[in-house]
């Protein structure tokens, strides 16, 4: 086994990783607080990316002009969602606020394409895809130098929504809100100020996945899917935890990577769009709630 050709294809997997953490933490946030599985999450990363991209196209805006306008849209969407959508649906059964996710989906995703059209649109940020070079000269490893600033940027906004939401009074009052909606609301917390700043931020997560995974594939309706792979990270780490989402994104984007490579070539390749389902399947057999999930005891 070629040992740098090892870590070269585990680095890229970590680095993958730490993005769909960041579009799982999008689903965390809103799962916590509300016990909402938040479907439309992947047409909101859509929606952000085709949205910046629209407004330089279309209007002309410079890159850092398009980005605070997308985000204020973002805040904006986010906040309606859940004035709209969400709040008259309040103690609902969690299956129609799911359902309701779908259709809002849809939606959202047929809104984006209504507005900015539905060709696939290039994304240029101002990252340089090339070969880190102190890799490549000093161990012979290629890893990029736009994954390792993705990583960094998504981690910097993972370590902020961390703090945030575990150091100031509103993370205290989503934990509160997290624990028992009734008590919350009893001590008056304000339960629906706070579902629409969970919205919003949300919202701003999705902007950021949706800018970096643009750039990589390019503005296009399969962001949609996006979505879809953080569902194992989630499963590994656990549908109301932070921490939860990092390690799974990490474990699913490694071993995606590291299959595709080495076992792939046994069974005629194409496996890392399916082998997370399958780990995430395997795993759902011995730890169902997930590595820093919460463990339900039902009586019987």
């Amino acid at each position: 086994m070629n040992i740098s050709f090892f870590f070269e294809v585990l680095i890229g997997g970590l680095l993958s990783g730490v993005m769909y953490a960041l579009v799982a933490i999008g689903f965390v946030l809103i799962y916590k607080a509300s016990g909402v599985f938040n479907f439309a999450q992947g047409a909101m990363v859509f929606f952000a990316a085709l949205t910046c991209v629209g407004l330089m196209d279309k209007f002309g805006f410079s890159l850092w002009l398009a980005i605070p306008a997308t985000v204020v849209a973002m805040i904006i969407l986010g906040l309606l969602i859940e004035r709209v959508v969400l709040r008259p649906l309040v103690n609902q059964p969690e299956i129609t606020l799911f359902m309701a996710t779908i259709g809002l989906a849809f939606f959202i995703e047929g809104l984006a394409q209504l507005m900015w059209g539905s060709q696939v649109h290039r994304l240029e940020l101002p990252i340089e895809d090339v070969p880190l070079q102190f890799l490549l000269d000093k161990f012979n490893i290629i890893v990029s130098q736009f994954d390792v600033t993705a990583a960094m940027v998504c981690g910097v906004m993972v370590l902020v929504l961390s703090l945030v939401f575990s150091k100031t009074k509103v993370g205290r009052a989503l934990r509160a809100v997290a624990d028992d909606h009734q008590a919350a609301l009893a001590v008056g917390i304000p339960l629906q100020r706070i579902w629409g700043i969970l919205w919003a931020v949300a919202g701003m997560v999705a902007l950021v996945a949706g800018l970096l995974w643009g750039a990589r594939n390019g503005v296009q309706f399969a962001l949609t899917f996006i979505a879809l792979k953080a569902l194992p990270v989630l499963i590994l780490g656990g549908f109301t935890s932070v921490p939860g989402a990092i390690v799974g994104g990490l474990i699913i984007g490694a071993s995606e990577k590291l299959a595709e490579v080495y076992i792939g070539p046994m069974v005629g390749g194409g496996i890392e769009g399916w082998f997370p389902y399958v780990l995430a399947l395997l795993f759902l057999l011995v730890r169902p709630e997930g590595l820093f999930g919460e463990k339900i005891i039902r009586r019987i």
